[in-house]
């Protein structure tokens, strides 16, 4: 990757950041954006907030997890170093604490194989099956370990009382995803105790050929 294309990636990942504060999606200094390069990856800095990231000081780390250069990166780096080793199309990552996807991680009794349930078709095109894996506390390298294991079939996670982790091919997939997750989540709370028609496998088909959806 030219030294050009990295300066665009830096400026998409300051420009994300702002979007996603102003959305009010990143509380605090809350959340983290990587993009993958072909030597590694670039990666936001430890408390600094989404909305207030400088270019020249984004982390870079090499694929060692090594940093490269820029300021000490995430402590959740490994969330998204889980998903470059084990998810070849991943091109970025986004792991945030958006409001309802993380109040959906601390309800009971949700299915683990995919917490929201297919209940409109840009949810099944943009994010896919969404498993649930434990809690972990903050920076326990085990929770890299529990993405690793399911990156190669799911682009992403909710952790249970934390938050979402989002993987797109590339930034903009990736902020499309985490919105549709975010909003979907939204509905999920709305509709609590509603009867609530979902999509079947006759209306996920038509997606999977359509959109190259995975369900």
């Amino acid at each position: 990757m030219s030294l050009s294309s990295e300066s665009r990636l830096r400026e998409s990942i300051c420009r994300m950041g702002r979007e996603f504060r102003a959305l009010g999606l990143a509380p605090g200094t809350s959340g983290n954006l990587s993009a993958r390069l072909d030597d590694g990856w670039l990666m936001t800095p430890t408390n600094v907030a989404l909305g207030n990231l400088d270019p020249a000081r984004i982390s870079k780390l090499d694929w060692g997890g090594r940093l490269v250069s820029g300021d000490k990166p995430t402590k959740e780096s490994f969330l998204h170093r889980a998903f470059y080793e084990n998810r070849p199309e991943a091109g970025a990552v986004v792991h945030l604490h958006a409001t309802h996807a993380t109040a959906l991680s601390c309800l009971e009794g949700l299915n683990e194989d995919s917490c929201i349930e297919p209940i409109t078709p840009y949810f099944v095109m943009r994010v896919g099956r969404l498993p649930l894996l434990p809690y972990f506390r903050p920076g326990d390298p085990a929770m890299g370990e529990a993405v690793a294991k399911v990156a190669p079939h799911r682009s992403s996670v909710l952790l249970a009382n934390h938050g979402p982790v989002v993987s797109g091919p590339t930034l903009e997939a990736a902020q499309s995803a985490m919105e549709e997750l975010e909003e979907t989540a939204r509905l999920v709370l709305l509709l609590r105790g509603q009867a609530v028609r979902t999509l079947g496998d006759a209306e996920i088909q038509p997606l999977r050929e359509a959109f190259n959806a995975i369900w």
